[in-house]
């Protein structure tokens, strides 16, 4: 007999089928194989504390710093552990406890029913001269080339923008910008490109989206995430999916000393603020993706944050998009000049795949398809 101990195990489902586990108990067992973990800021002591007994008595644990017990404060941060069988019971189990507990077992409801969805590259085309990485900065017949070198390379989406969104770049008037677009979108709808792979336009500028969804777009990347009502009324117009990023600031702002009390908490907000909005506007949710913003007025240890815990934002029903492609956040923790910096988007990228991210926004499209056709392998 040999024993050894078996690495993270993506479908749980699948490696039970292949030791002919029987079919009832498949689904049963993989409950109890997948573990989560979940943090609960601001958790009345009260509820804490019932939510430790009931937790234990069904052999999860809730971790609570040492003054719980004696009620010193009247709220307490908390990680509550378990299989997704735990989870399952106690969000029945807490919806008759007081002190908050219902809305914690409304969110873990809301947990344990995420969709899934299937990853797509998406790549990266800059119709302009001053986006930060030189490597995708094409103008008309250049563009063209590379769009169609990417769609070769197993691109599934091509995001086309015409102004920079690099920290402290200046704005760029819409006339500018129209013009910047306007003869990459003619040739993609003269050649009808928008039947070989999803067009998005990287813009906030009511007349460039337009232009662009007339030309067989069909996604709008709106990094100012729908604070402007014209655009969220292009999206439903059109049927068009919109692409909600959250930023603070503005891109000639947004790296002057960003402050959060809890990033993830005032992102959540945001995006639940900013769908609850589009919804209202007429906006199906199965046509909103969210996008966290990694670099958009975050610091190193926001963007990590952000990074480790995208499987929370899995909870909105949204597909959810990374953009770290050579962006500083590799810089600050490997020293890496731009043109460096593909391992290392490579490993935030993978990494944020594996936690739920089904959109990866990327420069280097050949390279990220072999890389997510590896671990789709290992996992």
């Amino acid at each position: 007999m040999k024993i050894y101990q078996l690495g993270h195990i993506t479908d749980k489902k699948a490696a039970l089928k292949a030791l002919n586990v029987e079919s009832g108990g498949i689904s049963i067992m993989a409950k109890k194989m997948e573990l989560l973990h979940f943090f609960i800021k601001d958790l009345k002591t009260p509820a804490a504390n019932i939510l430790k007994q009931d937790a234990l008595s069904i052999g999860a644990e809730l971790a609570v710093p040492g003054g719980v017990i004696l009620c010193e404060k009247p709220t307490y941060d908390c990680i509550l552990m378990g299989t997704r069988k735990h989870m399952e019971l106690l969000s029945k189990k807490e919806l008759a406890q007081p002190f908050g507990l219902k809305t914690i077992a409304m969110e873990l409801k809301k947990f344990l029913a995420v969709k899934t969805y299937p990853t797509q590259i998406m790549g990266v085309i800059n119709a302009n001269d001053d986006s930060f990485f030189s490597g995708s900065r094409f103008k008309a017949e250049d563009a063209i080339k590379q769009i169609k070198e990417m769609i070769e390379s197993g691109a599934d989406i091509i995001d086309i923008g015409a102004v920079s969104s690099r920290p402290g770049a200046d704005e760029v008037s819409a006339e500018e910008e129209l013009a910047r677009i306007k003869p990459v979108c003619d040739i993609i709808k003269a050649e009808k490109l928008y039947k070989k792979a999803t067009f998005s336009v990287d813009s906030y500028t009511p007349d460039v989206v337009a232009y662009a969804l007339d030309s067989g777009f069909t996604i709008i990347n709106d990094i100012t995430g729908a604070s402007d009502d014209a655009i969220v009324d292009l999206a439903v117009k059109y049927d068009a999916r919109l692409c909600i990023m959250h930023m603070k600031g503005t891109p000639k702002t947004m790296q002057k000393d960003p402050y959060y009390d809890d990033v993830m908490v005032e992102v959540s907000d945001f995006f639940e603020a900013r769908i609850a909005k589009c919804e209202g506007l007429g906006l199906v949710r199965e046509n909103i993706i969210l996008d966290v913003g990694i670099g958009f007025g975050k610091a190193l240890e926001h963007n990590l944050t952000l990074i480790k815990n995208m499987a929370h934002f899995k909870i909105f029903g949204c597909e959810v998009l990374v953009g770290a492609s050579r962006k500083s956040i590799i810089n600050k923790i490997s020293t890496s000049t731009t043109e460096e910096r593909l391992p290392g988007t490579l490993a935030i990228h993978l990494k944020a795949v594996e936690n739920g991210a089904s959109i990866v926004r990327c420069h280097d499209v050949a390279e990220h398809q072999q890389a997510l056709a590896v671990l789709r392998a290992m996992l």
